[in-house]
């Protein structure tokens, strides 16, 4: 379950992050890189980890970064 900033603590929110990416060190199988265009995902969702925002917005701004940067 994503942790809600309003109920969790910033090393939680890290901690799902880090779990939840996880680099299995096989671009083939996990697509990670290419959704975070080689940045690591907890500079991508800082700002759900720092508590700003919800995940889902968090990743919905990441998306919307990359659509306006082609």
């Amino acid at each position: 379950m994503v942790p809600s900033v309003s109920t969790s603590t910033r090393e939680e929110r890290l901690a799902y992050v880090l779990k939840r990416y996880e680099c299995i060190a096989n671009c083939d199988l996990c697509g990670n890189c290419a959704v975070f265009r080689g940045m690591r995902p907890e500079d991508a969702l800082s700002d759900f980890i720092e508590g700003n925002m919800e995940l889902s917005e968090a990743l919905r701004l990441f998306r919307d970064r990359g659509t306006r940067a082609r």
